[in-house]
């Protein structure tokens, strides 16, 4: 393949574009493998299709390689299954719903597993049909409420969907360690670094979940890694170790004091401490019981449910994780407080709340036994020794409050967890039967009863790995791909007009051997912007025509790792057979 940059639809820019907020926006628009089409989609240009278009094809050989067969669904698809399914409603406004002419609703598809169940179902009906696994390349919606960071939050992007379908639940472990394995070498052979960790299914449903997140500053995923025994995962799939409970005999008795002005955990802690409650001068955030109201609204709930969560004053709420162990239900802030005069806004504490009849979750920290400075649900009061399985029993627990750098690892006994942000770039799922279930998806056994399938679900987001790719393999100067998925092996660049014809020589001669060639043909180019456009564009290696090629050499570049070699005309081919060599 022969690109000469003469005839390439290509425009580079020399300032970012000024909605770029990350390196890959910035980069990719610079130099111009993509251009904004709409708030979340972008046209893919030339370089950029050929760059999605090697991703796509390292993707599908690995697929093939663990036995996957391809398919294609259509993206517009009727609403009926997903209806059935439930997740019509539990997806909310993160979809796109349309109504044909007729009008029947349909939607943009965001993933296929209503689709590939009825598939699957359609068509096959023993035990010796299965196991099967199918997957999918192509464009998905997300009605993305803010679209943002170029690819890395788009409301379309192009992605690999695979579905598993086993007879038991040993099938779906082996299945679901075959993907892991093929999506950990699609990874490496891209030069990713990137970290497994535990996650939340979210509306997949399932048991186990993992991500796949490559490490980049602008991730927008948050998630922890202990040092000690590797333990990692989403923030919000976070455990967090219990403490032991405390025997209720030797508890304090609760005393109310009178604590005007004290709006927030800091100004109640500073009063504790001046007016020595309870004979205490060591009062912290830690030792108060922050009790916050939030309402809570299942899909198609006519109404809403109150519900208190207390966690360490200490702690802030964490909405994100909250809202993903209670999906698919809509969570807010509780407002209505003239609705619930029983509950003092301020100065609620857990005491009355089972009385109230409103539903009490707590942090796992919150054990029997444990005792707390909290709310007296009166204006200007808070109580002390406000002891948990006495004054009040909590109806649960809940993984709400925010994780911190330095918490203890819920994994091993010594480690600390450190906060670290990255791209998910891959996301596999057990579903088990939530969706067989749904479609009734059986293949009749060898004793002649029928045999519920189970299933697993496997994502990869293909636009998006062009995104994480790019913000890990760039420079001050541009782009450096790696050769894997490089848009071009190589780009020539003549300096000058006396070099340009022995550059489209060896551009025949590289493109013949299989190379893929960039040839800058420009005329009237300086050979400053020539090397500006070639390390923006970043193709693994570059070779100069200059002045040495009266003495018949070269000079090839490394864009890796910046290392230049003059190299002899004739050698060219020879040297750029070998491996391309990677930063130390």
């Amino acid at each position: 393949m022969l690109l000469r940059m003469s005839s390439l639809f290509l425009r580079t820019l020399r300032e970012d574009p000024a909605d770029a907020e990350v390196p890959s926006h910035r980069l990719l628009v610079r130099a111009g493998y993509i251009r904004r089409a709409a708030p979340g989609g972008y046209t893919f240009l030339p370089l950029g299709t050929l760059l999605l278009d090697r991703l796509t094809a390292l993707v599908r050989d690995e697929m093939l390689a663990i036995g996957a067969q391809q398919v294609h669904f259509p993206a517009l698809l009727p609403a009926e299954p997903y209806q059935t399914s439930g997740r019509w409603t539990e997806y909310g406004d993160d979809i796109f719903r349309l109504t044909d002419r007729r009008g029947a609703a349909h939607l943009l598809g965001p993933t296929h597993e209503e689709m590939v169940t009825l598939l699957v179902k359609d068509l096959y009906s023993s035990y010796r049909d299965y196991p099967v696994t199918l997957f999918q390349i192509q464009t998905k919606y997300r009605n993305e409420a803010r679209p943002r960071a170029g690819l890395l939050r788009g409301r379309e992007f192009l992605m690999k969907d695979s579905y598993s379908f086993d007879l038991d639940a040993a099938g779906l472990d082996e299945s679901y360690v075959a993907h892991r394995s093929a999506y950990q070498r699609i990874f490496d052979r891209l030069g990713l670094t990137y970290t497994i960790v535990t996650a939340m299914s979210g509306a997949m449903g399932g048991s186990r979940s993992e991500e796949f997140l490559a490490e980049a500053p602008a991730g927008e995923d948050t998630y922890v890694g202990c040092g000690v025994c590797g333990y990692a995962a989403n923030t919000e799939a976070v455990t967090t170790p219990a403490p032991p409970a405390r025997d209720l005999k030797s508890a304090e008795p609760m005393q109310v004091y009178d604590t005007p002005d004290t709006p927030t955990i800091e100004t109640l802690v500073d009063l504790a401490n001046d007016r020595r409650l309870a004979d205490r001068t060591d009062w912290t955030a830690a030792d108060t019981l922050k009790n916050v109201a939030v309402e809570v609204r299942p899909p198609g709930a006519p109404e809403a449910e109150l519900l208190v969560i207390g966690v360490p004053g200490g702690r802030e709420i964490d909405m994100k994780r909250l809202e993903a162990v209670l999906h698919p239900a809509a969570v807010t802030v509780f407002e209505d407080w003239d609705s619930h005069p029983e509950l003092v806004r301020g100065y609620l504490g857990p005491q009355i709340l089972a009385k109230a009849g409103v539903r009490y979750l707590v942090d796992p920290r919150v054990v029997t036994g444990t005792a707390w400075l909290t709310g007296a649900n009166e204006h200007g009061r808070h109580a002390t020794g406000v002891v948990c399985g006495r004054d009040f029993v909590p109806d649960g627990t809940i993984e709400a409050a925010d994780v911190r750098e330095g918490d203890p690892c819920p994994a091993c006994e010594h480690g600390r967890l450190d906060i670290r942000r990255g791209i998910e770039v891959g996301h596999i799922f057990q579903l088990g039967r939530r969706f067989t279930d749904s479609f009734e998806l059986d293949a009749l056994g060898p004793d002649g009863a029928p045999i519920r399938i189970t299933m697993g679900c496997y994502g990869l987001g293909i636009s998006r790995v062009m995104a994480a790719v790019a913000e890990q393999h760039h420079d001050e100067s541009g782009l450096v791909w790696p050769a894997t998925v490089a848009p071009c092996d190589v780009h020539l660049v003549p300096t000058g007009q006396p070099q340009l014809e022995a550059a489209v020589e060896l551009a025949g001669q590289l493109s013949e051997r299989g190379l893929r060639v960039l040839l800058d043909d420009r005329p009237g180019v300086s050979a400053g912007v020539k090397f500006a456009d070639a390390e923006l564009l970043g193709m693994p290696r570059i070779v100069v025509l200059g002045r040495r090629l009266a003495d018949g050499y070269v000079e090839l570049r490394e864009r890796a790792t910046g290392e230049r070699e003059d190299v002899r005309l004739a050698d060219v081919a020879g040297a750029l057979a070998q491996p391309v060599p990677h930063p130390a």
